[in-house]
């Protein structure tokens, strides 16, 4: 939600750091898991059509799904997330790149052992490859990063991107971590700790 206020909003306030925190970037790829507040209600919209109006009309989540066995449904009709990863054939936006590469910083945290966003490597905007389940692309071969949809190369070339890899469940951050990887990009201006600026592979 925070990064289509970056993307869509004409009036929106400038953003300089923009902090995600196992966040589904790239989609996720089911729509069942292993629990917590992203999977309330899956099983029950399963079976209606995950991407039928209805769905994704009444239940938010729907709108980050991203079947790596239905590309074309996805495209179709997911109503989120193929438009703010600007992946519409046809409907490619350029004002939604100009205000993505705006940001000084790009922090993608995510969780080893997320258990809720499939796959975890949707957090750094790598994705399963098109048609498959078995292979995980990493960032930086995948369509969006290749063709840079919205800004994701560009962001990644000027070094503006850190990728954090953290242990733990869902957003399990303790205090240290928030404080090493979290708090210093809330200043204004890009951080000065060297720390809390390690990009962790």
């Amino acid at each position: 939600v925070a990064r289509g206020l970056i993307e869509f909003c004409d009036e929106a306030p400038p953003v300089k750091n923009f902090i995600s925190i196992g966040g589904p970037n790239a989609g996720v790829a089911s729509t069942t898991c292993a629990g917590g507040p992203w999977c309330a209600g899956t099983g029950g919209v399963s079976g209606v059509g995950i991407y039928s109006d209805y769905v994704q009309t009444h239940y938010a989540p729907s709108g980050y799904i991203k079947l790596p066995n239905d590309i074309a449904g996805y495209l179709k009709g997911c109503r989120y997330l193929p438009k703010l990863n600007n992946e519409i054939p046809g409907a490619n936006n350029s004002i939604y790149k100009q205000r993505f590469t705006s940001l000084q910083n790009l922090v993608l945290i995510m969780f080893a052992n997320d258990g809720v966003i499939t796959p975890t490597e949707s957090s750094w905007f790598g994705f399963y490859q098109d048609g498959t389940y078995s292979k995980v692309l990493p960032p930086q071969q995948t369509n969006i990063y290749i063709e840079d949809l919205f800004g994701l190369q560009t962001l990644d070339k000027a070094a503006k991107i850190k990728f954090i890899k953290v242990p733990g469940y869902h957003l399990g951050m303790d205090i240290q971590e928030l404080q090493q990887y979290v708090v210093p990009y809330l200043i204004n201006g890009a951080p000065k700790n060297k720390v809390a600026t390690q990009v962790v592979h």
